[in-house]
This record gives structure tokens, sequence and C-alpha cells, in this order.
């Protein structure tokens, strides 16, 4: 074993397996970790540094398997964008963006979800692109990239605090070689997609993800999805799907994914899994053993939740797909116009067929504004509450909203049941991801606090999961799903990514008023060997490096 490093000593090592804690020792030597008898740690090299692991519980660092982080490290981010400069406001407010989820042990993130990525494009529509990622990510003219090869050079190493894998976003992907147009692609336009996907597989991208209630994405069939996942299944890599409805319609949209993971062959995640909305609540009881029930007939079938009872999004999401076609320039186009905002009243209280409907299905008194930089005053506010202040109808008022910001507003949504999570959170099916959306503002307090929030409140107080449990969920069972080599388990030779946490007292401190206040309980995080937080602070380690899945 080369010189050893850092040692972790005097703590239960509970390793990611789902194995019974056990009592144990780690060395760390070159980034990786070898486990030790109990005491063997104790003697030695006296200015080898030492975390005293005594009471605490050691465990593998966790998998964020749900993020939309990936312009939070890119070149030309929010910076550049806004003159941002270590020690000013605006920097201190990315940064601590950036800590949320290292604090709570977070050490390896899978961005590019619901299918939204920084990449690939064709370099003709490298300008079209911009501009959506721009509303969707929300912090600075972070420009997409052609391959996976650019997205991970675009990644800034000094701001790196964790790892960073990225799916493939098939709506990124649509984008990059057709545009925002409602229409199927043309053969050649389908053969352009899955060369651009399977050039980034190859390069490193763990997956192929859709956002079928996100336009381009809800403009695809099943038959063009079919023929995407089929190139991640020659690479051995799983679709991930953002369901097309999770609301009154998400049996059937569930039945379009396993039939998509049939035709492909491709291992099947369902994302963030939920059954929201007053029409839906309750379906977990027959979601749930469908994807048992898949499982046993052969599907290679996992999903992942978070912790809450409220969901995240983009705004326009609210809106009829038509609303969208052509674009953000051409959304913000129509939303001008009144006859396009009596067709929008008349569709979310009618319906169309093939979406979601999240206000149909709630109204808007449960959608409060998270981030809407043209509006500050209107952030952590309801949107019926806001329009009846102004005097006006809901509808115009999200109208008027998303033009004075451009487009650029997120939401929360409260829209899902207690009973519906807990049923997901128990099944041995699921694993979880925080699905934050890191946007300066009021965002979800999942972004800070889905990790504790399981071990704590779920876990420990609830009784909900064991330890092992629920640490199982959130590192072995991601590793393997993502293919993830190294991470995840505690064991000879594996990355040294580890988290000290007391168990007695870990728990997240984030509220939908306070979004990012750090957990309690997380003693220490180590990232590649680097101790990143100690005494549950952040150091200046920025060890973090982009993850190729290969």
């Amino acid at each position: 074993m080369a010189a050893v490093e850092l040692l972790v000593r005097g703590g239960l090592l509970v390793d990611g397996t789902g194995a019974p804690a056990r009592p144990a020792d780690l060395a760390v030597a070159g980034g990786r970790v070898t486990v030790l008898a109990p005491g063997d740690g104790a003697g030695g090299d006296r200015s080898v540094p030492v975390v005293d692991a005594t009471g605490l519980v050691v465990t593998p660092g966790f998998i964020d398997v749900h993020t939309h982080s990936d312009a939070l490290a890119a070149v030309g981010g929010p910076e550049a964008a806004g003159g941002a400069v270590p020690g000013d406001t605006a920097w201190d407010a990315l940064e601590e963006l950036r800590l949320a989820p290292l604090l709570q042990g977070v050490t390896t993130e899978i961005s590019g979800n619901c299918g939204s990525s920084l990449f690939p494009c064709r370099p003709e529509r490298l300008p079209e692109l911009a501009e959506h990622l721009r509303v969707t990510f929300g912090i600075g003219p972070v420009g997409p990239a052609e391959d996976f090869d650019a997205f991970a050079a675009a990644q800034r190493p000094a701001l790196r605090r964790n790892h960073l894998a990225s799916l493939v976003g098939h709506g990124t992907l649509r984008a990059g070689v057709m545009g925002f147009d409602d229409r199927p692609p043309r053969p050649d336009e389908l053969a352009a997609m899955c060369e651009l996907l399977d050039r980034a597989l190859t390069q490193g991208a763990a997956g192929l993800s859709t956002g079928l209630i996100y336009p381009p994405g809800t403009y695809a069939d099943t038959a063009e999805i079919v023929a995407l996942a089929r190139v991640a299944a020659r690479h051995g890599k799983p679709y991930v799907t953002h369901l097309r409805d999770e609301m009154s319609q998400v049996e059937k949209a569930l039945e379009e994914a396993l039939e998509i993971a049939r035709r492909s062959g491709a291992p099947l995640q369902v994302s963030h899994h939920k059954t929201a909305g007053r029409h839906a609540w309750g379906a977990t009881l027959r979601t749930l053993p469908r994807l048992e029930q898949a499982r046993a007939d052969g599907l290679d079938v996992l999903c992942d939740v978070y912790p809450y009872t409220a969901g995240s999004t983009v705004l326009h999401a609210m809106l009829p797909p038509w609303a969208s076609e052509g674009g953000i320039g051409a959304l913000l186009e129509r939303l001008r116009r009144p006859e396009v905002r009596e067709r929008i009243r008349a569709d979310i209280a009618g319906g169309v067929d093939g979406w979601e409907n999240t206000v149909g299905n709630g109204g808007w008194d449960l959608i409060a504004v998270a981030a809407a930089p043209a509006r500050r005053a209107a952030e952590g506010h309801r949107i019926a509450d806001l329009a009846a202040a102004g005097g006006l109808d809901p509808v115009d008022y999200v109208c008027d909203l998303l033009l004075d910001s451009q487009g650029e507003v997120t939401i929360i949504s409260h829209s899902m049941r207690e009973d519906d999570v807990r049923r997901v959170l128990a099944s041995p099916l699921s694993m979880i991801g925080s699905d934050g959306v890191p946007k300066p503002g009021r965002p979800h307090p999942r972004w800070a606090g889905s990790f504790a929030r399981v071990l704590g409140h779920y876990g420990r107080d609830e009784g909900l999961l064991s330890l092992e449990g629920a640490v199982h969920k959130m590192t072995g069972l991601p590793t393997a799903r993502f293919r993830l080599d190294g991470r995840g388990v505690v064991r000879d030779g594996a990355v040294a990514d580890l988290v000290v946490l007391d168990p007695d007292a870990v728990r997240d401190a984030a509220t939908f008023e306070r979004p990012l206040l750090p957990p309690r309980g997380v003693a220490a995080v180590v990232v590649a060997g680097q101790v990143a937080v100690l005494d549950g602070r952040p150091t200046d380690a920025r060890a973090g490096e982009v993850v190729r899945v290969r």
C-alpha cells in the first residue's frame, strides 16, 4: 500500500452493501481506501491526519442519482454572467448552492436528467439551444456543448466540490438536431440523434434521459424513444425517464416506459416516482406492484424518489405543450396575445389529450414561485395569492411573469400525498435522488436536505428504513445501476469518498422558507481522499472530477 495520507478511525462502518454495521478503521492512500481491523489505524505515523469517528458511523459518499446541477461549475457560467467574484454577495450565493449537497454527504451527482443536459448538439444549432438552456438552468450564459468531451472540458476544477456524471438529455439531443418543432423526426434526423447519443455514451455519459412533459421531449412518440434507448442498451446503460404523466394518467405513462424498456432492451430507471395531483393520490398502491411484477418478468427496472410531498420545475411547464412549440422565443411572443391566454385558460380547465396538466390536477393555489429574477418579491409566494393581490387572473399573472423574466421562472408544486411518498421510499426498487434545481432565489429544500431527511426523519424517527438500508439506497444501489465502478461501497481499493455522521443526530434543517440551511449531524465528508467537510463545515478542498462511465 502507498503511504497513508488519511486515517478514519474508531467508527462503525456501514459499507453500502446493506450488510450490518461493523467496527472498522479506514486508511486512505492515493485517493483509495483500505479497510482495517478496529484499532489498526491507531498507531503508525503520527503526522498522518486523522478523522476521529468514535461513536459515529462511516459510510460511502452518497450518490445523488437525479440532479440538475450541470451548469454550476461550467466555464462561462454564472460568474462570467453576473461579474461575480469571490467574496461578493453573488459569489457567496452560488457557493451556498454548490455546497448544499456536499454538506449532507453527497460526493457524486448525476446530472442531465429529465431530458435536459448541456450536450450534445450540432454546431449550427448551438445558438438556438443556448436560449433554451438559459431558461432551463437559469444561471447565466452557460453555452451548450457539441458532445460529452466538450461538456467535461467546460467544467472548472476550481469550482468542483464533488464529482459529476451526466446523462444525455433527449430534449437537448432533439433540439440540437431538429429544433423545437412538434413533429416526428425525419429518418436522417433520427439517425443523427442516434449518432450523437452513441458518441456521448462512448465518451462516458451515464445513460439516456427523457422529460416527456417538457418541450421538445413531449413532442416525441414512443417509437422515437425506443430507437434511442436501443443505443443506450448497446452500451449497457439505462434509459432514465420523467414519465409522460405523473398525475391522472400515471399508470398509462408507466406502461409506455415499460414498453420502451422491453422493445429496446435498456435498463429502465423511473425518475422521481410519484403519483401527484388529487386524481392520482393513492396510485402507488398499483404502480409499485406493477414495477415489481415487471422486474419479476425479467425487466431491469428501478426508480428513484425524493422525500417530500412537493415537486419543483419550470413555470412554463404549467402551460399546454403547443404554447412552447418553436422554443422560448416563440413562447414569449405568443404570451403577449390575449387570444393565446384565453386558449391556455380553456386548456387548463378542460385538459388536452396526452398533457399532464399540473394546474388542472391541483390549482394555482398549490404552486409557489421559487426563482424569478425579474420579480424577486414574488419568490416564496403562491401564484393564486400573487394574482389576487394584483387583481389579475392567474393565467394573466403567469404570462406577465414569464414575459418579465424572459421565461426564466421556476416553481414549487405542492401536489403529492405523504402515504404515496412513504411507499416509494420503502420500496426495495427505489434509490434516492434530490431532483435538485439549484437556482438562486428560494429553491426547493430537497437540494440541501434530501439525504439527511431520509436518514433522520424517515429512517431513525419514523422507522421506515434501517440505517443500513437507507445508506444502500444512497450508495451501493445507485452504483450498480449507473456502473459507477469503485464508488458507493467501502471496500479495499474503492475511491475514498466517505461520510462520517452521527446516526442519532443527523437530520435535515432546510425548509421552504430557508431552503439552504445545512443539515445537522454530518461531521465529515471525504472526496477522493481529501477532507472536504470537517466538523460540519466546508474546507478549501476541491477534489471533484467529471466521472466517465465506461
